[in-house]
């Protein structure tokens, strides 16, 4: 089989098992009663959790002991049979560490996907930065379908949906097996301390001001992202509970209509290099922070009625929401970072974004959820809760034109020119 397919095959398969559970994960919790707002972000901090140390230390496994292929195919056959286990859980504070158990198997395995690729495209001469985002591109199709899949079958509210995404990791694990070896790399003469496999070192750049800055709104907005992954599923079906919206499809069929913003990523991603050129990555960075202020106040005021243009609106603005400093980090990141540092400075800024971003907004959302916006009936005021995300994310980009000082330079601007 063609590697750029067989990789392609890998990606999707990898986001599949996350889209299967990721943001439907909500309607089970609350239709099945199973804890409060608070106890919910706690299991969402697991991603962040493990995204502080487990991709650094499994980088470290590969590059010093197992083949990268090898221990990719582990990770997901544990995480399978924990996926497979957590139906039996009905205990919240249980769920909690079982579900961290899972992001612990399943965290490390995005970068060692990655690992997998590049090496493989190397080996047949491929050019990497050219060939490897439309494989990568698969793996948001992957997560597209896991989200249909799951909605179709009417299981967003079923624990259904951990088994479906067992079933795919537990294939995906028996899959990577029979992918191009990746052996360790690590010899004397490349000897590294332990400070720098762990990205340690990267951590001097928070004595440059425009890094420290960069890396604190990396920080915020990672929060960001995870009050929309975390709410945004359960809060259109919660309007099953209102008489005049339980029949409309976008109701019934909330996973469908959330998938329109990966698609919208996937779309975004192509505009990034001409909104660079033409903006900066200081205004582009601003646009996101600003559309995530659209994102939150589009669906305080939506409904799946005469409001769905709010919703899918919304939906089509996190693209830029997302893409637009995620993406165009990573490439401040590599162009304001000397060679030596530049890989632990990568991983730096995604422990703020996916790691600390992930544990602030998990923790912050549920308690103020729980404080401020449950009525007596124990529903939730959702527009208070969105007008309150909204207000966050247009703090944040007030603040961010004045303090982080940076200006459009001669090394972005090629790597631009090269994206």
């Amino acid at each position: 089989m063609n590697i750029k397919l067989r990789l392609t095959l890998m990606n999707f398969m990898q986001y599949f098992v996350w889209g299967a559970w990721l943001l439907t994960i909500g309607h089970y919790w609350f239709d099945n009663k199973l804890g409060s707002a608070t106890q919910f972000t706690a299991i969402f901090s697991t991603m962040g959790i493990a995204s502080i140390f487990m991709p650094a230390l499994t980088g470290i496994i590969v590059d010093r002991y197992i083949n990268a292929e090898k221990l990719y195919g582990i990770m997901h056959t544990l995480g399978a049979l924990v996926l497979f286990s957590l139906p039996m859980v009905k205990n919240p504070n249980i769920f909690f560490w079982v579900m961290l158990l899972n992001m612990l198997f399943y965290m490390p395995t995005i970068s060692l996907s990655i690992t997998v690729a590049y090496s493989a495209l190397k080996k047949e001469k491929i050019d990497v930065v050219k060939e490897y985002p439309p494989i990568r591109t698969w793996g948001t199709v992957g997560f597209i379908a896991a989200l249909w899949t799951v909605s179709l079958t009417k299981n967003e509210s079923s624990s259904n949906q951990f088994v479906i995404a067992g079933i795919v990791a537990i294939m995906l694990g028996l899959y990577a097996f029979s992918l191009p070896k990746c052996p360790p790399l690590y010899t004397k003469t490349n000897k590294k301390s332990f400070i720098d496999n762990l990205g340690l070192r990267a951590f001097t750049l928070f004595k440059t001001r425009k890094f420290a800055v960069f890396f604190i709104f990396s920080l915020l907005l990672g929060a960001a992202l995870q009050l929309t992954n975390a709410f945004g599923d359960v809060f259109l079906g919660d309007f099953k509970y209102i008489p005049a919206y339980k029949e409309l499809l976008t109701v019934k069929y909330p996973a469908i209509i959330m998938s329109i913003s990966q698609v919208s990523e996937t779309l975004f991603i192509l505009a990034i290099p001409f909104f660079l050129r033409k903006f900066g990555i200081k205004y582009v960075m601003l646009f996101s922070m600003l559309a995530w202020v659209l994102r939150f106040g589009l669906f305080a005021f939506g409904n799946p009625a005469d409001g769905l243009w709010m919703i899918i609106l919304s939906c089509i603005v996190y693209g830029m929401a997302f893409d637009f400093f995620n993406i165009s980090g990573s490439l401040f990141v590599e162009t304001q970072t000397t060679p030596e540092i530049r890989g632990s400075a990568q991983g730096l800024f995604m422990m703020m974004v996916n790691g600390f971003g992930a544990l602030f907004g998990s923790f912050s959302s549920g308690l103020i959820i729980d404080k401020f916006f449950l009525l007596p009936d124990h529903s939730k005021n959702w527009q208070g809760i969105w007008l309150t995300f909204a207000a966050y994310a247009l703090v944040i980009a007030c603040i961010f034109p004045f303090v982080f000082r940076y200006k459009h330079n001669a090394a972005l601007k090629h790597a631009i020119e090269h994206a």
